[in-house]
């Protein structure tokens, strides 16, 4: 699908027709490049461009960007984190606080859709659990390994499911009735986490989901769905809400173990200065 814009492609220049074609061939190699990179890359000038992106309808270069994630509907890391870097703010680069404010309204968002009593409910089967199984993949993982690690410091009996194969069936095969397994599925429920939701009906064990969907398929849903935002569909999903609500997850549990908890990570405190780590 070409591009559309306000001019005719036979009014441009042979320089400008070119780097048109070059544009609608590498969207997304085009969006990640500097005026100058594409400059060097075409053999032009960065004068040339620029006129070319004024030629086009275009107040400048980083408006011609703009057009072409628009109208490209990139997808894909690549495009979501294209559409990230390059709308919104209006400035020519990258700005850590306009995208921190944008993670606030993530996780506003996540707050009005937590339900008080599922998050409750969460809690005390966590703690009732004999022992709690935790699978995530790809881009999870850092929030399973975050989860791993605060359970296993409060003294929680916590084992970690590898993220597939024969190795992950071996994990989920050790979980059963009093169990609780912990996975995660923003967007959609992959196939581990849909067999982790199939073993559940013979070996007895809860689920529980972490997952950006507030509407999912019965057969998709575990026994409590923890809701995350990481923004629409397109955007480039950011772990800010997953990684607050972990460590939300964390600190009611702390609050509910009370003096026990406490002496996990007082007795962990005394061996790292009694070995000097």
């Amino acid at each position: 699908m070409h591009l559309e814009f306000p001019i005719r492609p036979e009014r441009l220049t042979p320089a400008e027709q070119r780097l048109l074609e070059y544009i609608e061939g590498n969207r997304e190699e085009f969006l990640f490049m500097t005026i100058g990179q594409l400059a060097a890359k075409m053999g032009l000038s960065e004068a040339t461009i620029s006129r070319f992106a004024r030629h086009l309808g275009c107040q400048d270069f980083k408006q011609l960007k703009n057009i072409v994630i628009e109208q490209n509907h990139l997808e894909g890391p690549a495009g979501k984190l294209a559409g990230t870097l390059f709308t919104g703010n209006g400035e020519e680069s990258f700005q850590a606080a306009e995208y921190l404010k944008k993670q606030m309204l993530y996780l506003e968002k996540t707050m009005q859709n937590l339900e008080p009593q599922v998050f409750l409910q969460a809690v005390e089967t966590i703690l009732s659990a004999k022992r709690i199984f935790i699978h995530a993949k790809s881009a999870s993982a850092s929030m399973g390994q975050l989860l791993y690690f605060r359970l296993r410091r409060l003294g929680l009996s916590v084992a970690q499911i590898p993220s597939g194969g024969t190795e992950m069936m071996e994990g989920l095969a050790q979980a059963g009735e009093d169990d609780v397994v912990l996975f995660f599925g923003f967007s959609k429920v992959s196939w581990e986490g849909k067999v982790i939701l199939d073993c559940r009906k013979t070996a007895g064990y809860k689920t529980i989901c972490f997952t950006g969907r507030l509407l999912a398929p019965r057969e998709e849903q575990a026994d409590i769905n923890l809701y995350v935002y990481r923004g629409e569909e397109k955007e480039y999903h950011s772990m800010t809400a997953a990684a607050a609500l972990v460590d939300a997850l964390i600190v009611a549990i702390s609050e509910r173990l009370g003096a026990d908890g406490a002496k996990n990570l007082q007795r962990i405190h005394r061996m790292k200065k009694k070995y000097r780590i």
